[in-house]
């Protein structure tokens, strides 16, 4: 069934894009109790099994429903377009238990027998505690699954709003609402979103709406989020399929005897636009020579680079390209 977010004028100025590392956690969670969701994840689940194994998310995932309501203080939508776990997660642990036990009544009320069993009952019973183990919980998550492998999962997120942006700019927000997902459509000032459980509709009132890239949502779009929670669609980021694959060796020869073999790295692996921590962490260099190289590489004039929050991201000019890739 839909989903239903009826916008104003007002709500149309006050959209924007945000990257949720708290987000990615929650998903991340929600993709090891789904087998359906893992194709394009089996590098990194090899990588973090053995870790994962001894987490206990067994709280989490009694809470996760796959259609029905999961709760929203999992991962509320951030206020900042860049908003580190830190905050997130600060937030979560100030949540009002009494807001939470509604939350987590909601999403035991849609899994057979949840409410009644000893963990479900354990986790109504004492709202305020359940918050503490839950934030504890996505906490260590975070730690094991998502950390050490922030700086690209952020790259790949940060060069989808960069994307998607530019994308805004040219063809207006009811074009782009198709291009993040065929689940979004729009009508008459509504936005609907399918294949969702139930019929719901929310009026934004002026708050706008946080569009939220995501890796391991795919290939769903979530949306929603009740009051007291800002409106949010999260929908399936850009460039899953190559996000676990190692970047092979494509700098060509004659612009590595030209740039410089490092330089020449530096301006191929600008396949999307990123910043100079994750070209370092792509890259294997350090953070200081990186931003070296894309300061000489800007000034011949092969790349331009923008501020995004508190990050500058870099991409090819269509000189760059031209070098980049040749015929």
């Amino acid at each position: 069934m839909p989903f239903h977010l009826h916008f104003d004028e007002s709500d149309l100025l006050r959209c924007r894009f945000a990257l949720s590392p708290l987000g990615e956690t929650q998903a991340a969670v929600r993709v090891l109790a789904s087998p359906e969701r893992q194709g394009y994840h089996l590098p990194w689940l090899r990588r973090i099994r053995d870790a994962a194994a001894g987490l206990g998310l067994g709280p989490l995932w009694l809470l996760m429903n796959e259609r029905g309501h999961s709760p929203d203080f999992f991962c509320p939508p951030p206020l900042g377009p860049l908003t580190s776990f830190e905050e997130e997660i600060a937030g979560v642990r100030a949540v009002d238990p009494a807001l939470a036990r509604q939350d987590m009544a909601a999403a035991l009320s849609g899994r057979p027998g949840a409410s009644d069993s000893a963990a479900g009952r354990a986790l109504l019973a004492d709202p305020a505690r359940a918050v503490r183990e839950l934030a504890d919980l996505l906490e260590l998550a975070w730690r094991v699954l998502i950390e050490p492998h922030w700086p690209r999962l952020r790259a790949l997120l940060e060069a989808d709003v960069a994307y998607h942006s530019r994308r805004l700019a040219a063809v207006g927000f009811e074009r782009l609402l198709g291009e993040l997902s065929p689940q979004l459509s729009w009508a008459d000032s509504t936005l609907t979103i399918a294949r969702t459980s139930g019929r719901h509709a929310r009026v934004l009132g002026g708050q706008g709406l946080v569009l939220m890239p995501s890796v391991f949502a795919w290939p769903d779009v979530v949306g929603g989020f009740e009051p007291p929670w800002l409106p949010a669609v999260i929908y399936p980021a850009r460039g899953i399929g190559g996000l676990w694959t190692e970047p092979a060796d494509s700098t060509p020869d004659a612009l590595a005897r030209l740039l410089g073999r490092v330089r020449a790295d530096v301006l191929c692996a600008l396949d999307e636009p990123a910043g100079t921590t994750a070209l370092a962490h792509r890259l294997g260099l350090a953070p200081s020579s990186v931003s070296e190289h894309l300061s000489v590489l800007r000034a011949a004039g092969l790349l331009t680079s923008r501020r995004y929050g508190h990050q500058v991201l870099y991409e090819r000019t269509p000189l760059g390209i031209a070098l980049a890739v040749p015929e």
